[in-house]
């Protein structure tokens, strides 16, 4: 035992190992994509530009990064999380395409730092909006991700997006703006003076550079910024994800759930007051909410068509359109 803090060896490295094997929970587990093109890119408008920009890609999990765009319609720029890539968002990107609407990926270090990831999406959704003619973007982060997107359009920082004529609109979903709870370890001094600075390194091990970012007490946590005013809206969907079910056994038994934010962690009092922002609760699994290889996001699909950001399903195209969200999120294999 420890005099002069109470806490034995013993019992001082468990509680380090605890506040440590949590941390990697932030999103779900990697898993293999299809690499194959869009195969509704066909309804996709002509394209009449083909650029090839740093940090996006077409939503695949490993192509060649050259884009074919239509310079005059919107584009949606999709970020992904953490244990993730753009290869995760293919079939949404399918979604999108079988309504006429063209999607393209971010694709960063997620280990990275928040404000580094957050610069190199300004620079991307720069570049992307010199390549338009009628810059209309939307930009919607799941996860870790909407951290990134938010951190990108804030009037605060100095290299913030200085573009005159562009819309910019932004849905985030399941973002942790309160912080992650898990990683309070890695905010606390007591706990680093305990450990003889043993939480630092071990924070990073587990989270990469970001570690200093993503606690309740962290500066990026508790001054989020205004977002700026070229952004129109920001829908902040929350989801609900207590009792939910990632994975069921034959039996119908859960044997994983969906829990990943509690509704605490994806409120922070300035993100939700800030003006144009629409909060939305929805229940939902974290996973569940965006589609996986079991599970098509039908809700989240129905929450961007009521808001206007994906089209609606015309009465004709609904059979078809379940066909495609079955073979997309259920019936194919892994490449």
């Amino acid at each position: 035992m420890n005099a002069r803090t109470g806490y034995s060896g013993s019992a001082l490295r468990a509680l380090i190992l605890a506040a440590i094997s949590v941390l990697a929970g932030c999103a779900h587990q990697q898993e293999s994509y299809v690499n194959s093109p869009l195969s509704n890119a066909g309804y996709l408008p002509e394209a009449d530009v083909t650029v090839e920009l740093a940090s996006l890609s077409n939503c695949t999990h490993s192509d060649d990064g050259v884009l074919h765009l239509n310079s005059h319609e919107p584009v949606t720029v999709i970020v992904h999380g953490c244990f993730s890539s753009a290869g995760r968002f293919r079939s949404l990107a399918d979604v999108f395409a079988f309504h006429g609407q063209q999607t393209v990926c971010f694709n960063y270090d997620d280990r990275d730092s928040l404000t580094k990831s957050s610069q190199e999406l300004i620079a991307a959704i720069e570049r992307l909006a010199a390549a338009l003619e009628k810059p209309d973007i939307r930009i919607i982060g799941h996860s870790q991700g909407g951290l990134v997107a938010r951190r990108a359009l804030i009037q605060e920082r100095p290299d913030r997006i200085d573009l005159d004529a562009v819309d910019i609109d932004l849905v985030t979903i399941s973002a942790p703006f309160g912080g992650i709870a898990a990683a309070a370890h890695c905010g606390s001094k007591p706990l680093a003076w305990l450990s003889l600075g043993l939480t630092k390194p071990l924070c990073q091990i587990i989270t990469g550079r970001k570690y200093r970012e993503i606690h309740a007490n962290a500066d990026f946590i508790l001054n989020p910024g205004q977002l700026s005013s070229i952004v129109e809206e920001h829908l902040k969907i929350v989801t609900d994800e207590a009792n939910t079910c990632r994975i069921t056994n034959e039996q119908g038994e859960c044997v994983q759930d969906d829990f990943v934010f509690s509704l605490d962690e994806q409120s922070q009092r300035d993100v939700d007051a800030d003006a144009g922002t629409t909060s939305l609760l929805v229940k939902a699994g974290h996973v569940e909410i965006v589609g996986d290889a079991n599970t098509a996001p039908e809700k989240l699909i129905g929450i961007l068509q009521q808001y206007g950001y994906l089209r609606a399903t015309l009465q004709e195209d609904k059979e078809e359109f379940a066909r495609l969200l079955a073979n997309l999120y259920f019936d194919h294999g892994n490449e």
